[in-house]
């Protein structure tokens, strides 16, 4: 199975979380870009809390080639960053089986993960709600360890999904 992880951070945060899945799974990378850069943090907490879908740019393969898309983003205000809510909006019928991976303050993973059920049209295969001290700590990777294929042969960048869950991290 091919599988592309497409993310979107305005801090890094979650650019750490693509860059150890790339690394670790063997996955290809899309980045998710603000088409007008430098609007500041206030512009992206109001997108979130209006709902906004705020113009971007997607530089990596074409989603619609993998059979797995994996999402990387930020939750803010207790809601999908907008960039990620623009891209899913603009792509969501070329999205096959997409698992979401949201990184948050501590709040906000069941509103997010409904946002992306709304905008898809069904529920991502798989969800991975994480805090940022996780990622700043680094024991964010070994919550990812649950995205591994099974060890019995399945090769790199294959994935099946194993866990699911609704509850804020």
């Amino acid at each position: 199975m091919s599988a592309l992880v497409v993310h979107y951070s305005y801090t890094g945060t979650c650019g750490r979380v693509a860059e150890a899945l790339r690394t670790r799974f063997g996955f290809e990378g899309g980045e998710i870009q603000d088409a007008r850069p430098g609007r500041g943090t206030w512009r992206c907490v109001l997108d979130s809390l209006l709902k906004r879908k705020p113009p971007i740019r997607y530089a990596g393969p074409a989603p619609d080639a993998f059979d797995l898309v994996v999402l990387v983003a930020p939750i803010w205000a207790y809601r999908l960053a907008g960039p990620m809510r623009a891209f899913l909006a603009e792509r969501r019928g070329s999205l096959r089986q997409v698992v979401l991976i949201t990184v948050m303050g501590g709040k906000g993973a069941a509103r997010a993960l409904g946002e992306v059920t709304e905008i898809l049209g069904r529920p991502p295969a798989a969800y991975l709600p994480m805090v940022a001290r996780e990622v700043e700590d680094g024991s964010f990777v070994e919550r990812l360890e649950r995205f591994r294929g099974d060890a019995a042969g399945e090769p790199p960048g294959s994935y099946r999904p194993a866990f699911v869950s609704t509850r804020d991290a």
